[in-house]
C-alpha cells in the first residue's frame, strides 16, 4: 500500500470507529484547520495573488490603447496668430502594438511562472507545516490529558499514605519524621498537578488557534504508516519531494531569466503605431471674408473642425545609458549565485531535519520499550516495597520512593509515545508526505488547487475585470469558551 492511501486510510478509518459522542479524531482535527486556519487561508490568497504576476509581465508585449482629451479655453490671444480661436476641444486615440522589446517580455513571463511554481511549493511547504503544528497540538493535549490524570491520582495515592501514616503515628509505630516525609511528597504531587493542568490548558489553546474549534474529547491517534526504513531512503525521497527544495529550485531557475531581462535592456525596442486626433474650435473661430483684399467682401463660415490620422514603426536602439543595463544584469547574476546558493541552503536543512526527525522517532521508540519495561518493573517494585513495609523491613521513604519512581516511568512511556508520533508525522512531513493529498482529505470534496485560480485569471485581458471585495474567511476563536483542565474519555497517547 502506498504511503497516500495508506495514511489516508487510516486516517478514514479513524474516524468511522465508534466513539462516543462529540468525539474529535485526527482527521477531524486536520481537516478543521485546512478549511479554518488563517495562516493557510493567507499563504493561498498569496499564491493567488503570484499568480497576477505572469498576466502582469504579459501585458507588456501585448497592445495598448489611451485616448485623450482637452478642452482649452484662450483667455488672450497670441497678437501675432492669425488663427485666433477662443476655445479649443481637441481628442485623440492612439495605438501602440510592440513586436520587439530584446526579449525582455518573453523572459519575464518564463520567470514568473517559474515563480508561481515556486509559490505553490511554498503552499506545500505551509500546509505540511500547519499540519505538523496540529499533530503536536493534538498529541500534546493526549499527553497533558495522562500527566494530569497521573498527577491526579498520585496526589490521590500521596493523601492516602499520609492518613495511614498519622493513623499509624497515633499508635506509635512510625515517627514525625515520617508524617513530614508524607506531608512533602503530597505538596510536591499537589504542585505537579497543578503544572500538569496548566499545561493541559495551553495545550488546548493551542489546538484552538490552529483548528478554530474546542477539542472534544479526544480520541487516539491511528498509526502512521509508510515510514522510512532508514534514514537514507529518507534522505533520498526528501531531495526530490520536499516543497522547500523544489521551491528553492524554482527561484534559482527564474532568477536565470531574469539575467536575461536584464540584459534586454541593451537590446533595440520595435513598435507600431498609430493615432487619430480631433479637433474643434465650438464655433469660436470668426467667419472669413470671401475676398480678403476686400474689406467689404462678403464672409463665408470658417471651419470648425479638423482631423488626423497617422501610423508607423518606431525603432529606439540604446546606444550609450551611464552603464544602468551592465550593472543591472551584474546586479541580477548576483542575486541568481543568492538563488543557487539558497538551494544548497535548503537541501542541507531538509537533510539534517529528516535525519534528525528519524533519530527522534527511533530514539522514541526504544524509549518506549524502556519506559514499557520500567513501569512493569517499578510497579512490582512498589508492591513489595508496601509489602515489606507492612512487616516493618522497609520505611515509608522507601514506599515513598518507590511511589516516584512508578510515576515518573509512567510519565516517561507518556511523553515517549508523544513524541514517538509527532516525530514520525514531522519525519513525513520533512519527505513531503503530509499534506493534504497524502492524508486523503481531498474525500470530503475541499482539496484546495492552485491550479484552478491560475488558469481562471491567465489571459483575462479587460482592464475593468475584478474580483469580489475581499473579506476574512476563517473564524475568529473570541467566542470560544476559555478551556478547562478537566479531562475524561481517552487520555493516552497512542503507542507508536
Amino acid at each position: 500500500m502506498s504511503l497516500r492511501g495508506g495514511l489516508a486510510t487510516l486516517l478514514a478509518g479513524a474516524a468511522c470507529v465508534a466513539a462516543p459522542a462529540q468525539a474529535d479524531t485526527l482527521r477531524e482535527a486536520l481537516t478543521g484547520a485546512y478549511v479554518n486556519n488563517p495562516t493557510l487561508e493567507s499563504a493561498r490568497a498569496q499564491q493567488r495573488a503570484n499568480d497576477e504576476n505572469v498576466q502582469i509581465e504579459r501585458s507588456a508585449g501585448l497592445p495598448s490603447v489611451d485616448g485623450s482629451g482637452a478642452l482649452t479655453e484662450f483667455l488672450r490671444q497670441n497678437t501675432t496668430s492669425f488663427f485666433t480661436p477662443d476655445r479649443v476641444l481637441t481628442a485623440g486615440l492612439d495605438l501602440a502594438v510592440p513586436i520587439y522589446s530584446g526579449g525582455a517580455v518573453k523572459n519575464s513571463v518564463r520567470a514568473a511562472k517559474e515563480r508561481v511554481e515556486a509559490g505553490r511549493a511554498d503552499l506545500r511547504g505551509t500546509e505540511s507545516a500547519i499540519f505538523t503544528q496540529v499533530v503536536a497540538a493534538y498529541m500534546d493535549i493526549l499527553r497533558a490529558q495522562a500527566l494530569v490524570g497521573l498527577s491526579s491520582n498520585q496526589v490521590d495515592v500521596l493523601a492516602v499514605n499520609l492518613e495511614a501514616t498519622s493513623d499509624r503515628f497515633e499508635i506509635g509505630d512510625l515517627t514525625r519524621t515520617d508524617i513530614a516525609q508524607s506531608q512533602s511528597r503530597l505538596a510536591l504531587a499537589q504542585s505537579d498537578l497543578r503544572s500538569a493542568e496548566a499545561a493541559l490548558v495551553s495545550a488546548r489553546e493551542d489546538y484552538i488557534a490552529l483548528t478554530g474549534s474546542a477539542p472534544d474529547d479526544l480520541q487516539p491517534p491511528p498509526p502512521l504508516p509508510g515510514l522510512p526504513d532508514s534514514p537514507q531512503n529518507a534522505v533520498d525521497y526528501a531531495l526530490d519531494n520536499n516543497p522547500d527544495i523544489i521551491a528553492a529550485r524554482e527561484r534559482a531557475q527564474a532568477s536565470g531569466y531574469d539575467i536575461e531581462v536584464a540584459g534586454s535592456q541593451r537590446l533595440p525596442r520595435l513598435s507600431f503605431f498609430a493615432g487619430y486626433d480631433y479637433q474643434n474650435t465650438l464655433g469660436s473661430v470668426a467667419d472669413r471674408p470671401l475676398d480678403p483684399t476686400d474689406p467689404n467682401s462678403p464672409t463665408v463660415p470658417s471651419d470648425q473642425t479638423a482631423t488626423a490620422a497617422q501610423a508607423g514603426i518606431s525603432l529606439r536602439i540604446p546606444i550609450f545609458q551611464g552603464g544602468r543595463p551592465a550593472a543591472i544584469q551584474r546586479q541580477a547574476q548576483a542575486r541568481a549565485s543568492a538563488a543557487f546558493e539558497n538551494v544548497i541552503a535548503a537541501e542541507r536543512n531538509v537533510i539534517a531535519q529528516v535525519r534528525a526527525s528519524y533519530s527522534s522517532w527511533q530514539a522514541a521508540r526504544s524509549i518506549i520499550e524502556s519506559s514499557q519495561s520500567a513501569v512493569a518493573a517499578a510497579e512490582l517494585s512498589l508492591e513489595g516495597v508496601r509489602a515489606e513495609n507492612s512487616i516493618g523491613n522497609r520505611t515509608i521513604l522507601d514506599v515513598l520512593n518507590a511511589e516516584q519512581e512508578l510515576l515518573s516511568a509512567r510519565v516517561q512511556l507518556v511523553t515517549a509515545r508523544r513524541n514517538a508520533y509527532v516525530a514520525g508525522f514531522s519525519l513525513l512531513a520533512a519527505m513531503g508526505r503530509a499534506e493534504a493529498r497524502d492524508l486523503g482529505l481531498d474525500g470530503e470534496g475541499m482539496l484546495y488547487d492552485p491550479v484552478v485560480n491560475y488558469d481562471r485569471v491567465s489571459g483575462r485581458l479587460w482592464d475593468w475585470d475584478r474580483d469580489p471585495d475581499p473579506a476574512a474567511k476563517t473564524t475568529r476563536t473570541v467566542d470560544i469558551p476559555a478551556p478547562t483542565a478537566e479531562i475524561g474519555g481517552s487520555d493516552s497517547p497512542t503507542e507508536q
